[in-house]
């Protein structure tokens, strides 16, 4: 069969392969190549059936039509151009590459030399004549076609939104009702009893790591390990193959439209700020070879050497205005075409960066806060990267939120009974209004996670004191050292009563506070039924039972204890506000929030710099600026890190009485009962007490009683 480009060819706006109906049309950009070819392959991918350089060059997008070529074709590309690595060039024809566009990705990287640009063995100014494309993977012409059956965003608020991070494999791979043709795939995700399992835990989004294509490493192969995160993506278009059942990207598709149906959004985890080629001492898959000095960022004393500030070997530039085109028509395609709700954005400092440093104005959130399509999908970053001044949360802008790394780590401090703990603690219970509360952003800036797949599961935080990376193969070396964990007695598991028990509770307390806390909770697959990686903290490498979560050991009653808590926040809209807690008051002296100590009396400075305190006291209301302020009555929550504690409950807004209605110290946690003033509140455990009865009318309050009130001593952090 003989291919041609059409004498009609014409430009079509969009980059990429794109069937039109009666061809497909080809388009790539390349600012720096002289020559680049069309490969056409056999269905398998294995035969290189025809090598067409594309006809037309407008700009720097080089584009060609091809009449009667349908879905199903399997192409790459080959760039011709100057091999010049001290200027940044690495042109090699020999090299197939493949499209940054493709929407479907067929075969497997098979690891060969031949791979890379230069001759392996010699230094990278080398060049190698070897051909790739009996290694590469190909891309794939699609049909956009899909029967979405009605299906619509359903762009929940976030002040209604609980985030569950999982894995697409970690969370089917063992889960004895997934059927075993669907583990490990996007259709057993969305598999009756994986659904059935979060809407009764109440989740209403789902965040998928990485789920874009990327390949495995060389070297983990080489170690016989696997990337499982996914945090290497070469594919920007493409639902990674390995979790789809058969060869159709409709498997994608059929998932979201399932999760929809449910009531629950689809985000994902997405990595636009490094790829997987590495290093210029990486291989030749796509972008280098397509233009290195145009898709990353090179030295600027050395364009020979990549730039780095993601601790992979390379950093995607997004200050090319044709990159930053590629980076957004990616996430309106998942939005317009896969139907996605939201993105998390890996390393997200990096994407920020003008001239080397982080720029909250930067053009890449310019971009995306202007664009309609993608200004009303949930953003959130992941405010860090290793470039220096790359911390930065709270830096970002509206609408981005930002996992909050410091809500993780002064929580666990806190219950690990830790001195000096209360202040931060105040901090991360109303929002971290130190860190977020600027520049009109409100509460739900901060997304506030106990763990995530990045370090320690809940489980081994009360389990372990150290990391337990050895099968990782690095000595231990790596994953963080710093968990702010406790393994209350033993080290992993372990069968002492006492020590369980105490780990029980922890628990309790710890997801109990996430759940209590203004902001957006994110909880972490697995922990809810009480899933270990055996003190792993860096389980990036490991798609085993490992990295899998361990269905077998279902922890029922924890598992309640969550479902419970979530159904209990959503009754409660005082914990769940837009806006920060500011301590405002009514013309009557209504107040939304108050800070007690034990005996009743208000938390001054001596209280709040007390090392030896381990109870915090709040009773918190709804905004006096709500419209229905008036109706709301207000919660009173004591998080008690230390022994048993006698607490004097509050005469606060004309309430006089109160029923407890969460204990975690408890038995039964959610027992309803009238307690007598003061009320004993158990070591180490949350209580928190609702008014019974209507309310009454507020005493009055003086100015300074509520500055008192609001008052907890900040630290500058």
């Amino acid at each position: 069969m003989s291919f041609s480009f059409s004498e009609l060819d014409f430009m079509k706006p969009e980059l990429g392969a794109e069937y039109t109906g009666t061809g497909t049309h080809f388009a790539v950009y390349s600012a720096h190549a002289e020559q680049i070819d069309l490969c056409l392959f056999s269905d398998d991918g294995k035969t290189e059936m025809a090598r067409m350089p594309l006809p037309k060059r407008e700009g720097d997008i080089w584009s060609g039509y091809v009449a009667g070529l349908k879905p199903g074709t399997v192409y790459g590309y080959r760039a011709s151009g100057p091999y010049d690595p001290k200027n940044g060039h690495r042109f090699n024809p020999n090299k197939l590459l493949l499209d940054p566009y493709a929407k479907q990705v067929i075969g497997d990287l098979m690891w060969d030399d031949a791979l890379y640009g230069y001759t392996i063995g010699k230094d990278d100014l080398s060049f190698d004549e070897r051909d790739s494309a009996p290694f590469m993977v190909k891309g794939v012409v699609q049909d956009p076609d899909f029967d979405w059956d009605g299906d619509e965003a359903i762009r929940r608020p976030w002040t209604e939104t609980v985030i569950y991070e999982t894995h697409v494999r970690g969370m089917t791979m063992t889960h004895p009702k997934v059927p075993d043709r669907l583990r490990g795939t996007f259709l057993g995700m969305c598999s009756d009893p994986i659904i059935d399992h979060l809407t009764k835990l109440g989740v209403s989004a789902v965040e998928l790591l990485p789920i874009q294509f990327f390949p495995n490493d060389r070297y983990l192969e080489e170690k016989h390990l696997t990337n499982y995160w996914g945090y290497q993506t070469l594919g920007f278009f493409a639902p990674q193959s390995r979790y789809m059942s058969s060869d159709k990207i409709t498997e994608f598709k059929t998932m979201v439209r399932k999760f929809h149906a449910s009531g629950i959004e689809v985000i994902m985890d997405v990595v636009y700020n490094h790829t997987a080629e590495g290093s210029e001492r990486g291989p030749t898959l796509s972008f280098r070879g397509l233009d290195n000095a145009s898709y990353y960022i090179l030295s600027p004393d050395d364009p020979r050497h990549t730039f780095d500030t993601t601790g992979t070997g390379n950093t995607l530039n997004v200050a090319n205005p044709m990159v930053m085109r590629m980076v957004l028509d990616s996430l309106r395609y998942w939005v317009g075409v896969m139907h996605i709700d939201g993105f998390r954005f890996d390393l997200a400092s990096t994407l920020g960066r003008q001239d080397m440093e982080f720029d909250r104005q930067g053009i890449f959130f310019s971009a995306i806060r202007q664009d309609p399509m993608l200004a009303g999908v949930k953003l959130i970053a992941e405010p860090w990267d290793v470039g220096e001044g790359g911390y930065q949360v709270g830096g970002f802008p509206h609408p981005f939120r930002e996992w909050n790394d410091k809500f993780r780590d002064d929580v666990r401090r806190f219950w690990k009974g830790d001195g000096g703990q209360v202040s931060e603690m105040a901090e991360r219970v109303t929002g971290s209004a130190l860190q977020f509360n600027h520049s009109d952003r409100g509460s739900t800036s901060s997304i506030n996670l106990l763990s995530a797949h990045d370090g320690f599961t809940l489980m081994d935080t009360v389990s372990f004191n150290g990391k337990h990376n050895e099968a990782n193969g690095e000595d231990n070396r790596d994953g963080h050292s710093d968990n702010h964990s406790d393994n209350m007695g033993a080290e992993g598991a372990t069968d002492d009563a006492d020590i369980n028990d105490a780990r029980r509770r922890r628990r309790r307390n710890m997801m109990a506070t996430l759940l209590l806390s203004q902001g957006v909770p994110m909880i972490l697959a697995g922990d809810e039924v009480g899933n270990s990686q055996g003190g792993n903290n860096n389980a990036y490498c490991q798609d085993n039972e490992i990295g899998w979560i361990d269905w077998s050991g279902l922890d029922d009653p924890f598992l309640t204890f969550c479902q419970r808590m979530i159904a209990f926040r959503k009754a409660q809209p005082e914990l769940r506000q837009e806006r920060f807690l500011t301590g405002e008051t009514t013309e009557d002296g209504r107040i939304e929030i108050a800070w007690y100590k034990p005996d009743g009396d208000f938390m001054d400075d001596g209280a709040w710099n007390d090392n030896e305190l381990r109870v915090l006291s709040v009773y918190v209301s709804r905004s006096v600026l709500a419209s229905d302020a008036e109706k709301m009555d207000g919660l009173f929550m004591v998080f008690n890190a230390g022994g048993d504690c006698e607490v004097t409950l509050p005469d606060v807004n004309g309430i006089k009485t109160w029923q407890r209605v969460v204990d975690t110290g408890a038995d039964d946690p959610f027992t309803v009962f009238n307690p007598e003033n003061p009320v004993m509140v158990y070591r180490e455990s949350v209580a928190v007490f609702a008014p019974k009865g209507a309310s009454q009318s507020p005493k009055n309050a003086t100015k300074t009683q509520r500055q008192r009130w609001f008052h907890f001593g900040r630290r500058n952090t």
